[in-house]
């Protein structure tokens, strides 16, 4: 059984609402990647245009728009989704390796991000 816990931001009074999206609606998703637009009628609410900003899997691991596919893996990144500014670390130059997941969504993922488009 695949469960969503989907948080829909509307950008226009800074609002955000969290549903869950059950077995029907959820497999509408599989396969999805970030940045793409799809109906709100494919996971059952009203609004029109929904646009995927992002999620996170079960573990916490947030998902990137730059990495392929729906698999986790370590980056060095020195800045960008998945790496937390500490004061005092985050100078010129600072790096570190994390894991992130990748920016499709599949059966691991347990939150998707959206926002309103129309």
């Amino acid at each position: 059984m695949v469960k969503f816990k989907v948080v829909i931001s509307n950008p226009k009074d800074g609002t955000a609402k969290s549903i869950e999206v059950d077995e029907p609606y959820s497999l509408n998703l599989i396969g999805k990647k970030i940045g793409d637009v799809i109906e709100g009628s494919l996971i059952g609410v009203e609004y029109k245009k929904l646009k995927i900003t992002g999620g996170s899997d079960k573990s916490g691991f947030p998902m990137r728009p730059d990495i392929p596919g729906g698999r986790k893996v370590y980056i060095l990144t020195g800045k960008g989704v998945g790496l937390r500014t500490i004061k005092g670390k985050t100078k010129k130059g600072y790096r570190k390796r994390i894991l992130v997941r990748g920016n499709t969504i599949t059966r691991d993922i347990y939150q998707v991000n959206m926002v309103i488009i129309e």
